[in-house]
């Protein structure tokens, strides 16, 4: 019985040694991971027409582009120094949507264009702060 007993102590503290620096606190003065990480606003395409998106600067506008090809749209940007479009593409092993990426505070009209035809150009607001 004392063998089993010393067995199984044995075992439990070899189970036990890769979870003994689990509970060491980080240092004060580092920062939490993400902390500086701003979510993407996600929105569709038929919530945007004339819709006033309000982003901060390095925020991002994902647009959800439906049942429509994600690289099928094109844009122009008003104020390109305020906010840049990036196309929606479509690479071997995943499809990105486009989006509005904010760049500095003031306020842009953006309008999209679907090359599928028969669509009409999609037109709305960023407004743009400074991030606090």
């Amino acid at each position: 019985m004392r063998r089993t007993t010393l067995a199984t102590l044995g075992a439990v503290a070899l189970l036990a040694l890769p979870l003994a620096g689990c509970g060491a606190s980080k240092p004060a003065d580092t920062e939490p991971i993400g902390k500086n990480t701003i979510a993407p606003v996600s929105m569709s395409v038929h919530e945007l027409q004339g819709a006033t998106v309000e982003l901060v600067t390095g925020q991002v506008l994902n647009i959800n582009t439906s049942s429509l090809a994600v690289d099928s749209y094109t844009a122009e940007v008003a104020h390109p120094d305020i906010a840049e479009f990036t196309p929606g593409r479509i690479t071997d092993t995943a499809e990105f949507n486009p989006g509005v990426t904010a760049l500095a505070p003031g306020s842009t009209e953006v309008t999209m264009f679907n090359e599928q035809g028969g669509i009409q150009p999609l037109t709305f607001t960023v407004e743009v702060t400074a991030r606090k």
